[in-house]
C-alpha cells in the first residue's frame, strides 16, 4: 500500500537514524580504527624495532663467534693441563726424597743430645717404597746400627732424638730400643761396639702428604 503524505512540509515529521544504531555504528568504527592503528604499530613501530636490536645483536654475535671459539679452545687445554697437573703432583707426593731422609739421619746423629756427641754409624742400609699397601706396610727404612758408646742408654737416647726430628715425620714411630754388644776390644777405638736395628715402617702417602702440610702451615 502507497502512502502519500499530503501536508506541507513544515507539518511533515522528520525521519531520524535510532540514536542505538547511530552509537553501534560509531563503535565498530572505533574499534575498528583502534585495531588497525595498534596493527600498524606494531608492524611499522615494535616490529622494525625489534628487528633493528636482532640485526645488532646478530652482527655482535658475529663479531665475537671467534672469541668464544677460541675461548672453548683454551678451557679445553687448560683442563688437559689440570689433569697432567694433578697426575704429576699425585706423583710426585707419593714419592719419597731418601736423600732427604739420609741427610736428616745424618743432622740427627751429628747433632747429638744431652750435650755429647752420638758416636753411632750405620752399614746395610736399604729402603723401600710401595704405592700401595701390602701387608700394612708402604715401605720402609731398614739399617743396621752401631753404637761405639760402652752404655746402651747412649743408643736409647738416639733413638728417641731420632723420633723427634724431622726424620721421622714420615714414618710410624719406631720400635723400643733393642740390641746387643757385638765386640769388645780394648785396642780398638772404640772398644766396646753395641749392635742395634733400625726399621721403621713408611707412613700411607695421603697421611705423609698431611704431615707436609701441616709443617708448611706452621712456617
Amino acid at each position: 500500500m502507497i502512502l502519500i503524505n499530503l501536508l506541507p512540509q513544515e507539518y511533515r515529521k522528520r525521519s531520524r537514524t535510532p540514536i542505538r544504531y547511530t552509537l553501534g555504528v560509531c563503535a565498530a568504527v572505533a574499534i575498528n580504527c583502534s585495531l588497525v592503528a595498534w596493527w600498524g604499530w606494531l608492524s611499522f613501530g615494535i616490529r622494525a624495532e625489534v628487528d633493528s636490536e636482532l640485526s645488532v645483536l646478530r652482527d655482535t654475535m658475529d663479531s665475537i663467534s671467534p672469541q668464544i671459539a677460541y675461548h672453548r679452545e683454551l678451557e679445553r687445554e687448560n683442563q688437559i693441563y689440570e689433569s697432567r697437573a694433578t697426575t704429576l703432583k699425585t706423583i710426585t707426593t707419593s714419592r719419597m726424597s731418601w736423600t732427604r731422609k739420609v741427610d736428616e739421619l745424618i743432622d740427627t746423629v751429628n747433632r747429638g743430645g744431652d750435650g755429647e756427641k752420638y758416636l753411632v754409624w750405620f752399614t746395610d742400609l736399604s729402603v723401600e717404597q710401595m704405592a700401595s699397601s701390602r701387608r700394612d706396610s708402604y715401605g720402609g727404612f731398614e739399617a743396621s746400627g752401631h753404637s761405639g758408646n760402652a752404655n746402651f742408654a747412649h743408643v736409647a737416647n738416639f733413638l728417641e732424638d731420632l723420633e723427634d726430628s724431622p726424620f721421622a715425620t714420615d714414618f710410624h714411630p719406631p720400635a723400643p730400643p733393642e740390641g746387643s754388644q757385638s765386640s769388645v776390644d780394648k785396642d780398638l777405638m772404640p772398644a766396646e761396639v753395641w749392635s742395634f736395628p733400625l726399621e721403621l715402617d713408611l707412613l700411607a702417602p695421603e697421611d705423609r702428604n698431611k704431615v707436609a702440610t701441616e709443617e708448611e702451615a706452621s712456617k
